[in-house]
């Protein structure tokens, strides 16, 4: 028998180390080692797989002209926001990572992707939850009377019931269990197209002693989620929860291991919520999507930009509208702001949705270029919709909204702006502008202003592009005071 094998593991960063430290020499933090067993005999302990099918040849080095290579055959499911997230699809044997503040909608999330896949067998294994109340919660998502679909129990179930299941269940099984052995039986079994683990901080695996959650546990339980996605082609969606912080829980490795990292994000206060893209192998990680929650479930949201808008019966001062790109997608976004004397003596800076310190060196170049004197007024800015955007492109209309509201002259509803703004006040060019500039057309937008080095000559971009194609009309502008002399002069 082997002999048992102990290691200190930092609970904070998963560092390992074979004495207890006091001090953790990768994240610094204090008093966060916790001894834990990461070895014992574990010749009876069955893997995914029996050990008649698990041999495999020696793999080989192969020139990398002599690689086959087909595009990958991609599953696409009936949420098109989802789609666009993962790059176009779920690809076969991979890895997903859904992490996500306690009560945000991960798990709502991925039970009505399982409910609504008709024609795909879907695993939702579950070690949180009972039976009684996943079927209470499939039963207020959108769609599943209208498709008669019911929550199916592995419990109990024999051979035969697994190989002819109703056709009513719509290909959703529910199990609840936190072994990963007894999930790896029930899956060799099943045999299912898809496999949803909620979540991956309750497995525990017979390989390790020590608690469900801890960092070894954790690392386990994913390697062997891996190894099972990677051998069988059948993707996994695994849920995690996250720290005080907003990382997500257990080591570091864990977002290595995987192949996507998905975050779900939102504002209690707030009935939207968005999937944002961290990591993704096989797509870009830039994406994001949209979902409004209501009682019955997520609905996607196809045009974000109608939802960020406001709509106002009257002009306001300090309120203007700017063109992001999230991903492929452009997006108009309202950006506020207020501008008032400091009561304190000591001005304060706070912006909601937009970084800080972006706003502060704004401010700077307002009053050094531009000479209004903010240094002596609160500024606070907000990003409508509870967003958060780091787009450069929108510090033209942040500073629009700054002058405005300092200056108490409201804005023309139908004016945008896409320009970023350099330390000695000049209009830098922004990536795929005609992208913007279509999307403010198609919103019904009058003015846009960009800036003129996205037109480097003859009105054409550096694709080529003739931009007096479309029907809004452009300001082209080089320098902040430019905008100015436009809009308040």
């Amino acid at each position: 028998m082997a002999k048992t094998r102990f290691a200190y593991f930092c609970q904070s960063c998963g560092h390992e180390s074979a004495k207890w430290l006091g001090k953790c020499p990768s994240c610094s933090q204090w008093n966060t080692f916790v001894e834990e067993v990461i070895e014992k005999d574990n010749k009876a302990i069955p893997n995914w797989k029996t050990a008649s099918t698990t041999l495999q040849r020696a793999n080989k080095p192969v020139k990398v002209a002599d690689i086959t290579f087909k595009e990958e055959h991609r599953l696409l499911t009936p949420d098109n926001e989802f789609n666009r997230v993962l790059g176009g699809g779920i690809v076969a044997g991979s890895l997903v990572l859904i992490g996500g503040e306690p009560g945000i909608g991960k798990s709502t999330l991925m039970l009505q992707l399982a409910l609504n896949m008709p024609g795909i067998k879907v695993l939702y294994v579950s070690g949180e939850e009972s039976e009684h109340q996943i079927k209470m919660r499939a039963e207020r998502l959108e769609g599943v009377s209208s498709l008669k679909s019911q929550v199916e129990s592995l419990n109990g179930n024999t051979k035969s019931e697994i190989e002819h299941p109703n056709s009513e269940i719509g290909g959703c099984f529910i199990l609840t269990e936190t072994s990963t052995q007894n999930i790896f039986k029930q899956i060799e079994a099943l045999e299912p197209d898809l496999v949803v683990i909620d979540s991956i901080q309750t497995l525990h695996s017979a390989h390790i002693e020590s608690t469900p959650g801890s960092v070894s546990q954790v690392r386990e339980c994913t390697a062997e989620l891996l190894r099972f996605a990677k051998e069988s082609s059948t993707p996994v969606f695994l849920i995690g929860h996250i720290t005080k912080d907003g990382m997500i829980a257990g080591p570091k490795i864990l977002e290595h291991m995987v192949d996507t990292v998905l975050q779900f994000e939102g504002d209690r206060h707030h009935v939207y919520r968005i999937l944002r893209t961290i990591k993704n192998r096989f797509g870009s990680a830039s994406e994001l999507g949209i979902y409004e929650m209501l009682g019955e479930g997520l609905r996607e949201v196809s045009n974000p930009s109608e939802i960020l808008l406001s709509q106002r019966d009257e002009p306001l001062s300090g309120i203007t509208i700017s063109t992001t790109l999230e991903g492929m997608r452009p997006m108009m976004i309202e950006t506020q702001a207020l501008v008032s004397p400091s009561p304190y003596g000591t001005p304060q800076r706070t912006a909601t949705g937009f970084d800080t310190k972006r706003m502060s060196m704004l401010l700077a170049v307002l009053e050094k270029r531009c000479g209004f004197n903010l240094g002596a007024k609160d500024v606070f800015l907000n990003i409508t919709g509870g967003i958060r955007v780091e787009d450069p492109a929108i510090d033209l209309g942040l500073a629009a909204a700054i002058i405005s509201s300092h200056q108490d002259i409201p804005i023309p509803f139908k004016t945008c702006f896409a320009g970023e703004i350099g330390l000695s006040g000049e209009i830098r060019a922004v990536n795929r502008v005609e992208q913007r500039i279509a999307e403010a057309q198609k919103l019904g937008f009058e003015q846009i202003f960009i800036s003129k080095y996205n037109l480097p000559s003859g009105g054409h971009d550096k694709k080529g592009i003739d931009l007096s194609r479309y029907k809004i009309d452009i300001k082209v502008v080089s320098r902040i005071e430019e905008v100015f002399e436009i809009l308040f002069g």
